[in-house]
């Protein structure tokens, strides 16, 4: 390093700042790391010209490391006051290593692999022994191997297979990714709203409810944060910008297709800025459809709590029974202090942990690798602005049908706000069915169950 300070001209000084100049750049421009094929792409191409850049200038060996170095530090330093799991300080977790691997790990490579590659091609300095000489083409190779393989995984854009007489695509609205299929545009609309907060079905609605398509056009959209609509995270998502969002997209779909009203379906966390949505809006739907329903957030947190505590206890799980004592019960201010719901609810329950159906060319690459950042950063930014929510209180009646289709076997912590409030709930035709069975995600769990009671409920939509 010292014989790289003393021998530094001003142009090999100027290259330097460059990198530094992009890290700050990409704080500005992609302060989450590259969210879109186009922006991986461009990552790769100007971190690549950046090494060559500081390579040639300096015509140093020093050029390989320090570049990316002085590259990671502006980034750093310029993101500070960006805040979500994926730009924190690493947790040393099960998930917060599965985020580090998927979040920064990730976008190092696609930056930092082509900026060593560059500045180690176009150093031009010779190496002092042939072994040395081979090692380093041999590295430097190698690591633009992987750069290539790097950019061709993410340029693959996501596709939907088509419908023929039908429609089939994925597009986005304001932002917002949504997917479209229906074997006729004559069908109903039906407007799927996934939960938890950042989270993506659309590989669940093409594995599993694919049949719906005969039934009805299906929007699935996902949610803001999440999925295709990652990008679209912001600093203030708030229970008003999601009901938002569901507006938006819903009167989208209805000028679309020409609906005066369309049927909404929430599953889980989604279901909340659903209902709300229904419940403020009802001019915009024709019926609301609630599964997994969510109803108090809080209430239904601290029965998880007391729940798992028991099982860990049951089970002699010393290290989680005083990892909850410590906490104490919920709310919690920090995204990974709900790591234990996250890993041992369903195990509490009994119940199988929910699939993520990955293996769909609906998703990209870098889609199917932010799965778990996308939903810790948007839970980061929405879990705590949700907790003070109670349907009891904000959604006392709908003016429109409600339909309601849960698991026999569905988890306390929703359940039992689910039944009082059900109870109390006023709407024109108000019903329940209850899967056999089934837990928190029945359309997953048993989907020709499903299927079969939804288009059962509803029939006069056809």
């Amino acid at each position: 390093m010292t014989d790289l300070v003393r021998h530094l001209p001003a142009r090999a000084a100027g290259a330097l700042l460059v990198s530094a100049a992009w890290g700050v750049a990409v704080a500005l421009w992609t302060p989450r790391g590259p969210q879109t094929g186009a922006e991986a792409l461009w990552s790769i191409v100007i971190s690549a010209g950046v090494g060559v850049l500081a390579g040639w200038a300096t015509r140093s060996r020093w050029a390989i490391p320090t570049t990316p170095l002085l590259y990671v530090v502006a980034l750093e330093l310029a993101r500070i006051n960006v805040s979500g799991p994926s730009v924190d300080p690493p947790e040393l977790s099960p998930i917060g290593i599965v985020v580090l691997v998927t979040g920064r790990f990730l976008h190092g490579c696609l930056a930092l692999l082509p900026m060593a590659a560059g500045a180690a091609w176009a150093h031009r300095r010779p190496a002092r022994t042939r072994f040395r000489q081979v090692t380093g083409r041999t590295v430097a190779g190698l690591a633009t191997a992987l750069t290539v393989v790097l950019a061709a995984a993410v340029a693959v854009p996501a596709r939907t297979e088509a419908i023929p007489g039908g429609v089939a695509e994925l597009t986005s609205v304001d932002g917002l990714g949504v997917m479209i299929r229906g074997r006729s545009t004559t069908l109903p609309v039906l407007l799927y709203v996934p939960g938890p907060p950042g989270a993506s079905d659309t590989g669940m609605m093409r594995t599993r409810l694919s049949a719906l398509e005969d039934h009805f056009v299906v929007a699935t959209l996902d949610r803001r944060g999440g999925g295709a609509s990652y990008p679209a995270l912001g600093d203030e998502v708030t229970l008003d910008s999601e009901v938002t969002d569901v507006i938006t997209v819903a009167d989208r779909l209805r000028q679309r297709f020409g609906r005066d009203r369309i049927v909404l379906l929430g599953h889980s966390g989604g279901s909340i800025p659903a209902i709300v949505a229904a419940h403020r809006h009802p001019e915009r739907f024709s019926a609301y459809v609630g599964t997994g329903q969510a109803v108090d957030l809080r209430a239904g947190d601290l029965i998880f709590y007391e729940d798992v505590l028991a099982w860990a206890r049951a089970g002699g799980r010393r290290e989680l029974v005083e990892r909850l004592e410590g906490q104490g019960p919920p709310p919690w201010p920090d995204v990974y202090d709900y790591e234990p719901f996250q890993l041992y609810a369903n195990q509490a329950y009994g119940l199988p942990d929910p699939p993520f159906d990955l293996g769909v060319p609906e998703y990209t690459v870098l889609q199917k690798a932010h799965t778990m950042v996308a939903m810790l950063d948007t839970w980061d930014e929405l879990y705590p602005r949700l907790q003070s929510v109670d349907l009891h209180r904000d959604v006392p009646e709908l003016t429109i049908p409600a339909y309601f289709v849960q698991g026999e076997r569905e988890t306390r912590g929703l359940a039992v706000p689910f039944a009082s409030w059900y109870q109390a709930l006023r709407s024109p035709d108000k019903r329940l069915v209850t899967i056999a069975g089934a837990g928190h995600r029945p359309m997953s769990e048993t989907p020709e169950q499903f299927i079969s009671t939804l288009t059962t409920l509803l029939r006069s939509e056809r």
